[in-house]
């Protein structure tokens, strides 16, 4: 018959100085539990120690990431109120431009030259439509810059055009020769003659006016002629250049000689009844290349 197996058993003698020595026995699988539990503890404490490591990095990272987005931010609130601001300069721009630009094309149309369009169109009723790109803000400025170049190169075209039509327009007459007098009594054309029977043909104004009421000139111009003149007894003619010659007429003095230049609203003489008159008035003739024409078309 076999021998019979004891329990593999571990004892521990603990000796103590001074009492008697005490032995503790444990049967195999303790140890073996405490060291399973040592290698458990210490692997659970290594994952998370690697845990911890790995989270730290991660927080590392995140805090990172969260500093590249707020600098992102940043600079994103900075373009976009550059973007804010280039728009609105921009858009500043181009409404100068088209100021400026209706103001030339005033000066031109003043000038008798045609119209310019330089500034882009403004959208108005109607459709609208077509493939298009967005321009960026920094083109768009570009764009009013040349555009201003542009816009300066057509005004000094204008300029001299413009003092040519400003001196024409000063030598044309325009206005009352009478200041604050604008009854006419006779009318430019066809008439009942005043000293008779039949009708004539009135070539000029006739204005009811005070015997040595002063009568101006209605246009810058040089005085022609100056003295008495047939049927318009005392008169004045001044040439105003550009075709326009005026006659004041049946004037009582004259205050201007020939070869004197004379600006619009400058005395020419007084008004009286000399010539072929019936009463104190002031007969005004405008002649233009030549010809006498209806001076209603100048008065106002």
């Amino acid at each position: 018959m076999p021998p019979r197996r004891h329990p593999v058993r571990y004892t521990l003698w603990l000796a103590r100085t001074g009492a008697a020595p005490k032995t503790l026995s444990l049967p195999v699988w303790v140890p073996v539990v405490l060291v399973l539990g040592l290698l458990g503890w210490s692997g659970l404490n290594l994952w998370l120690w690697q845990r911890t490591a790995e989270m730290r990095s991660l927080q590392i990272q995140l805090v990172s990431l969260s500093d590249q987005a707020r600098k992102l931010n940043n600079q994103l609130a900075a373009e976009r109120t550059r973007n804010n601001a280039l728009s609105q300069d921009a858009q500043n721009i181009l409404k100068q431009l088209r100021v400026l630009e209706d103001e030339i094309n005033t000066l031109r149309e003043r000038a008798g030259m045609p119209k310019i369009k330089l500034t882009p169109t403004r959208n108005e009723g109607g459709g609208r439509g077509g493939a298009a790109a967005p321009a960026a803000l920094e083109d768009v400025l570009r764009y009013a810059d040349q555009q201003t170049a542009a816009l300066a190169d057509k005004l000094g075209e204008v300029s001299p055009a413009l003092n040519e039509a400003l001196r024409r327009e000063a030598a044309m007459p325009y206005g009352y020769p009478i200041r604050g007098q604008s009854r006419i009594t006779s009318y430019f054309g066809y008439r009942r003659n005043p000293f008779g029977w039949g009708f004539e043909f009135h070539n000029g104004v006739d204005f009811s006016a005070s015997y040595g009421t002063p009568v101006q000139a209605t246009g810058a111009g040089v005085v022609v002629e100056a003295g008495w003149k047939g049927p318009f007894g005392l008169a004045v003619v001044l040439d105003h250049g550009y075709g326009y010659r005026t006659l004041y007429g049946h004037l009582s003095s004259i205050s201007v000689r020939v070869g004197q230049r004379l600006e619009r609203g400058e005395r020419v003489g007084l008004v009286g009844s000399t010539g072929r008159s019936t009463g104190p008035h002031l007969h005004y003739t405008v002649f233009r290349n030549g010809g006498e024409v209806n001076p209603n078309r100048y008065l106002d």
